[in-house]
């Protein structure tokens, strides 16, 4: 696993996700040597939904970020993923050069297009085109981070000529997400590394990242420079399950995962607790869904 950067994401989903458990782990995974935290975003959870708990209660992760800024001092901090239509991009932007300047520079800044009809809704946006509204925005951040002016008249948003400032000195690596092969070949055109979903089939993650860095050569960039993030959904089972899926099981199992997904290409897995319902439910005990956290955070520590 040479070169691997292995993450932990904090608790914001459920009821083990309060302000005392996101510190106690992020101070754990960095005492511990964890390169990352993570975080995730849900803005709404549709009434009758079969999304799954989860999804139910779920902090938001910029605010999320900027309080475990001042618990940390060196573990990066990251959010799998931000969705960009239910923002501007100037607000974005301001927002997230203000966590990047709090952290000392420590932001991994996750982006997506969003997939829940009535989280639109609830932000006034349209559903269509997000695709190419996400590439102005992608363009329009690296804008505001970068010059000192910005003009700009697009297909979906408008600037007249603005300063924002303070420009983070070092911008935040920006990673998209999504799973498509548009999205997979946006990823390799224009930023710095792609995330997997919670969802992604790891036994073929290889095969995504392969289009990534296939689009990335075309445009006439290194795909060695990128980073392949995997949302590790990780559930700790009995060991042996005949249906045992990647990233659940046993530790030493889990271990072996990783192992074998940095043997495809990926080079950051965080490893999520958040997705297994036995801990990122509301109706989960949060004691024993810390005393857990804190067996994995040593188990699996790099």
């Amino acid at each position: 696993m040479l070169g691997m950067r292995i993450g932990f994401a904090v608790p914001v989903s459920g009821s083990w996700a309060t302000p005392a458990n996101m510190v106690r782990v992020a101070r754990r995974a960095e005492e511990l040597g964890y390169h990352e935290l993570w975080t995730f975003q849900r803005l709404l959870y549709p009434q009758g939904h079969p999304m799954g708990p989860v999804y139910r209660s779920v902090h938001d992760p910029v605010v999320t970020l900027a309080y475990l800024a001042g618990a940390t001092s060196r573990v990066r901090l990251g959010v799998a993923v931000l969705n960009m239509p239910f923002f501007s991009p100037a607000l974005l932007a301001k927002q997230l050069a203000s966590l990047q300047a709090v952290s000392g520079g420590r932001l991994d800044a996750g982006l997506g297009l969003g997939w829940l009809p009535e989280e639109f809704a609830a932000s006034g946006t349209p559903f269509e085109r997000r695709g190419a509204r996400g590439e102005e925005f992608v363009g329009l951040l690296r804008r505001l981070w970068s010059e000192e002016t910005v003009a700009h008249d697009g297909g979906f948003y408008r600037l007249p000529p603005v300063h924002q400032d303070p420009r983070p000195g070092t911008p935040p690596p920006i990673l998209l997400g999504g799973s498509a092969e548009v999205a997979l070949r946006r990823a390799g055109r224009l930023a710095d590394g792609w995330i997997s979903s919670s969802r992604e089939d790891l036994t073929r993650i290889d095969e995504k990242i392969a289009v990534v860095g296939e689009a990335a050569r075309a445009a006439g960039r290194d795909p060695g420079a990128l980073r392949f993030v995997t949302r590790g959904v990780t559930r700790i089972r009995p060991a042996g399950a005949a249906d045992r899926a990647p990233l659940s099981g046993s530790f030493e199992e889990i271990r072996k995962d990783v192992a074998d997904l940095a043997a495809r290409g990926v080079t950051d897995v965080f490893h999520d607790l958040n997705f297994d319902p036995e801990i990122g439910s509301p109706d989960a005990d949060p004691e024993e869904s810390m005393r857990r956290a804190e067996a994995a955070l040593e188990a699996l520590a790099p």
